[in-house]
């Protein structure tokens, strides 16, 4: 099952806006949950990043009932959410609750994420809303984290992005290293704000990434050609 968490630099946006992820994901037969939280300046980015910890675990508990397989939980993000994402894949789950298990999350795909939030600190046009001092930003940066004992992350980044988005793309492959970044894409002609147009097509490279992540898709699987 997917868990789809948006993006708006943690003070924008809402799941409804980026709702056009979803449906690929369903017609492949995937359960797709649109996560929301908080916004800044209401809330900070760690009392955000807690409400999706508390999703998540709801997600884990629920997802039977709804017919979703809580043995196989993948989180994507774009920007913020591509954050989001890789922070829930670093999840300590059992010190959340001592019956969730230590891979809650299987799996993270990162669109456009950020890794790094110190930068952000002295952004003119982010800073009075996120109101991070030295120690969050650090704190919530998964860049200065050690790399996670489990699971899996695959960042994409388009290639017309931002020099600032290509070097956060580039700092968590080296800092977790190949073991947990089983791949790095760069889209060709992609910028940041439709880059995230290639999770929800079925013909693109990330989506098909998506759908092996989730187990819908096995990696030597050649895709289908598209029809007339």
């Amino acid at each position: 099952m997917l868990v789809y968490i948006h993006g708006g630099y943690w003070r924008a946006l809402d799941k409804r806006d980026q709702s056009f992820v979803a449906p690929p994901f369903v017609d492949a037969g995937a359960m797709v949950v649109l996560a929301n939280y908080a916004l800044c300046p209401a809330v900070s980015i760690e009392h955000i990043l807690l409400q999706l910890v508390q999703a998540l675990v709801w997600v884990y508990r629920h997802a039977a009932e709804h017919g979703g397989d809580p043995e196989r939980i993948v989180v994507a993000g774009h920007s913020a959410g591509g954050h989001l994402a890789t922070m829930l894949l670093a999840c300590d789950w059992r010190a959340v609750a001592p019956d969730l298990p230590a891979d809650l999350v299987k799996s993270a795909l990162a669109i456009s994420g950020l890794y790094e939030l110190e930068p952000l600190r002295h952004a003119p046009f982010l800073a009075p809303d996120l109101c991070l001092s030295a120690a969050p930003a650090q704190r919530l940066s998964p860049a200065a984290m050690p790399p996670p004992s489990r699971g899996s992350l695959v960042t994409v980044v388009g290639g017309d992005e931002s020099e600032e988005f290509l070097r956060q793309a580039a700092l968590i492959s080296q800092a977790w290293g190949p073991r947990v970044v089983i791949a790095a894409e760069r889209v060709p002609q992609r910028n940041h704000m439709d880059v995230l147009n290639e999770l929800a097509d079925p013909h693109s490279p990330t989506h098909r990434r998506a759908l092996q992540l989730l187990g819908l898709l096995s990696p030597r699987r050649k895709p289908l050609a598209a029809s007339p």
